[in-house]
């Protein structure tokens, strides 16, 4: 249930601001915040029985649609013009020189009440250029035409808005519209504790539900628009297609079924101390389903093969799963568990072992083709380099010409001839959780830039992390590790 109030401050009055009875009272300081400027530690609210406090309840304020409300504080100075002359980045003091050059790493993003899990997956996604470039197209006036998810559409235009924020923010984004948007479209991301805060919520859980909302928003706009028979860009984008052939253990009858995810699992065991080792026993199942022969359940095994590769692909780490306790007094009761152990991932990641026998052709065509330009950009250097040799000038000067020439060769090389999937993908995001449950502990994301840096994005601040900091980010502690890998596919 929501109203509508006005509020006066001084000699001036707003009106119209909605006040939603299922949230808490600071989210309405906080829209007061945005059209005063009074911080929400000095704003004094006026309400039945004292002051407006931030976990007042609405329920014993006996607040009704249309009233006026009265705000005292005082709001923030408004900035003036600098006094001082402009300073260059290279006059300044090293100290300073070196702050300058961190807002180059990118825009954080301000927790508003335990929202590390949603901060963290948006700046993976952020990382994505493509994601950014369909977000970006959406328009919100052509939306709709075939829309059955009116909630997962604004989620989506909500994202892109932020995108567009982090694009030119000046200093970190407070995600407000973003994350009421979320909580209103998927109510289990409202989850409040005892104390009446917002709960910790599990990051996995928050990017399926965004891909959802983005595929369904995204497929109908392109119905809608006449962009061809239900185009889901997507599902292109980052949609894994796997085929699960199915044998009964009974009767030996076989079925198959065709499937698209949005995450690659890996599941964690005793055995288990590589990824592809756990991409393996995902990848197998024991399913009890009714055999037609039989009419009645028997078990069958399965195996799963990969028949299209996305041009990103998540990779999740299964590490928290649900644990029985026996408790004496209230019995058998679940608990989300966290597996800690110590699975390494590769900086490039080969998928070629899991894909069925047609995209392995594919793939190999592509892994020949890199293979052989590999060896021409070889051969050119070889001969650059003897012809250095034979004329006498300076080796230095040649192999800075020749490495410049090789460049612009092999990009006008790419451009003219398709681009060809070879299965190997470089790891471009890592989302990371500290903690021993999914829905407590800290959520951190390290992304790596188009200029090969990688930074770790730990909520509104952000730093510069070497390779060695992303390979040791593999578990075995209770440190931040891998949870969610982004991995983005290499052609030839």
């Amino acid at each position: 249930m929501s109203i509508k109030v006005s509020v006066k401050w001084g000699k001036q009055e707003f009106k119209d601001i909605e006040i939603d009875f299922s949230q808490p009272a600071v989210l309405f300081k906080t829209q007061l915040f945005s059209m005063t400027g009074v911080p929400i530690e000095r704003q004094k609210i006026m309400v039945k029985g004292g002051m407006l406090k931030d976990d007042s309840d609405w329920s014993t304020l006996g607040l009704k649609n249309g009233q006026k409300l009265m705000m005292m504080g005082t709001a923030d100075a408004i900035p003036v013009a600098p006094t001082q002359e402009m300073k260059f980045v290279e006059d300044l003091p090293e100290a300073a020189q070196a702050y300058a050059e961190s807002a180059k790493l990118g825009m954080g993003l301000v927790n508003v009440g335990n929202t590390c899990y949603m901060n963290s997956i948006v700046q993976c996604l952020f990382n994505i250029p493509e994601l950014k470039d369909l977000l970006a197209s959406l328009n919100p006036s052509t939306q709709g035409g075939g829309m059955t998810n009116e909630g997962g559409k604004r989620l989506t235009l909500a994202a892109a808005e932020l995108f567009k924020q982090l694009s030119s923010a000046l200093q970190p984004v407070t995600p407000f519209q973003f994350i009421s948007t979320l909580r209103q479209c998927f109510p289990q991301f409202s989850q409040q504790g005892p104390q009446g805060g917002f709960m910790q919520q599990d990051a996995e859980e928050c990017y399926s539900q965004l891909m959802y909302s983005f595929r369904e928003t995204m497929r109908n706009s392109s119905e809608s628009g006449g962009g061809g028979g239900g185009s889901d860009p997507v599902t292109e984008l980052m949609g894994l297609r796997l085929k699960c052939t199915l044998k009964c253990e009974e009767t030996g009858e076989k079925s198959q079924e065709d499937q698209t995810v949005y995450t690659a699992k890996c599941n964690i065991t005793a055995e288990v101390n590589h990824v592809h080792e756990g991409l393996r026993i995902a990848l197998l199942e024991d399913r009890e389903k009714t055999s037609p022969i039989l009419d009645r359940m028997t078990l069958w095994k399965g195996s799963s093969e990969v028949t299209h590769l996305p041009k990103v692909l998540t990779l999740q780490f299964v590490r928290f799963f649900w644990k029985t306790n026996i408790s004496v007094v209230d019995g058998p009761q679940g608990v989300k568990s966290k597996i800690l152990r110590k699975v390494s991932y590769p900086l490039v990641l080969d998928m070629y072992e899991f894909c069925d026998a047609a995209l392995k052709a594919e793939l190999t065509k592509g892994r020949q083709a890199m293979l052989k330009i590999a060896d021409e950009a070889a051969a050119k250097k070889l001969k650059m380099s003897e012809d250095t040799s034979a004329s006498g000038e300076k080796v230095e000067a040649k192999e800075g010409e020749d490495a410049s020439m090789g460049e612009a060769s092999g990009s006008g090389f790419e451009e003219e001839r398709p681009k060809l999937m070879t299965g190997h993908y470089d790891l471009v995001a890592v989302l990371t959780h500290k903690g021993r449950a999914a829905d407590s502990g800290h959520y951190i994301a390290y992304c790596k830039r188009d200029n090969n840096q990688w930074v770790v994005c730990d909520d509104e601040t952000l730093g510069l992390r070497t390779e060695e900091d992303i390979k040791n980010l593999q578990g075995g502690g209770d440190h931040h590790m891998a949870y969610l890998c982004m991995y983005k596919a290499r052609y030839a």
